[in-house]
């Protein structure tokens, strides 16, 4: 996908870790409300360009992985004293357990159950008996609706050498029937520091799942999950709190 990709120099003009401290605090305080024990270790995976870490920091000591080395690098200059791992949500495994477990909007590009059964297996094998997961999907099958948004920003003036700025058009289709993926069509125009504009079309593949189906595949791979709504800009999400009972899988 080119935004992570090619595209990923202009990560911070598309989403900005100012954005995030309002669901930072939210992730925060179900993550302390279900804990057990100590919660001091986390995981994220999918951690992308560390806008959540870079809030989540002041709390937790955080090992961030995700398979998109430009993602990473914007997340090590913005987090260089977190602990940074390229790997796949649905096959890293790094030998080692956490107090907690955290999955933001990353989990959207498991576009099928068994994508979606690896990548919450991951998340069980990395749990310590009794730590929390967190996994925040932008979408359940309950809760989207399809429709555009735009967005942007601009980087700040430097004398002499002009600065960047992005506008986005962000355009999530509806499924077709009896789907379990959708897609979302980015338009971009990106006006380089010397005026010229150009513009990018890139589409990006997102899995939708009900929640009787994120319930039952938490359970397959041995966590207890319920399901919570958090608030974000006055709009419902869905997320979905599980904690490890023990050992076995």
């Amino acid at each position: 996908m080119n935004l992570y990709d090619e595209l990923a120099d202009w990560w911070p003009l598309v989403s900005h870790p100012s954005e995030y401290e309002e669901e930072a605090s939210e992730y925060r305080r179900l993550l302390r409300a279900a804990a057990t024990g100590p919660l001091k270790t986390m995981l994220e995976l999918g951690s992308g360009g560390g806008n959540n870490a870079s809030h989540l920091k002041r709390d937790f000591q955080l090992t961030l992985v995700d398979p998109a080395e430009g993602m990473l690098k914007h997340s090590r200059q913005l987090n260089p004293e977190c602990e940074h791992l390229s790997g796949d949500m649905r096959t890293v495994r790094l030998g080692r357990e956490f107090d907690a477990v955290f999955v933001h909007d990353a989990i959207t590009y498991m576009t099928t159950e068994a994508d979606l059964r690896a990548a919450l297996e991951t998340v069980a094998v990395h749990l310590r008996p009794g730590g929390v997961a967190l996994v925040a999907p932008d979408e359940t099958t309950e809760r989207f609706e399809p429709g555009a948004t735009s967005e942007g920003g601009d980087e700040p003036e430097v004398p002499g050498r002009g600065s960047r700025s992005l506008r986005y058009l962000m355009w999530s289709l509806p499924p077709k029937p009896g789907s379990t993926t959708f897609e979302v069509h980015f338009g971009m125009l990106l006006k380089e520091r010397d005026g010229t504009v150009r513009s990018v079309h890139d589409v990006h593949r997102h899995g939708l799942f009900s929640r009787a189906t994120w319930l039952r595949l938490f359970g397959e791979v041995g966590l207890q999950a319920r399901l919570e709504q958090r608030i974000l800009d006055g709009k419902p999400y869905d997320t979905f709190v599980a904690l490890n009972p023990s050992r076995s899988r």
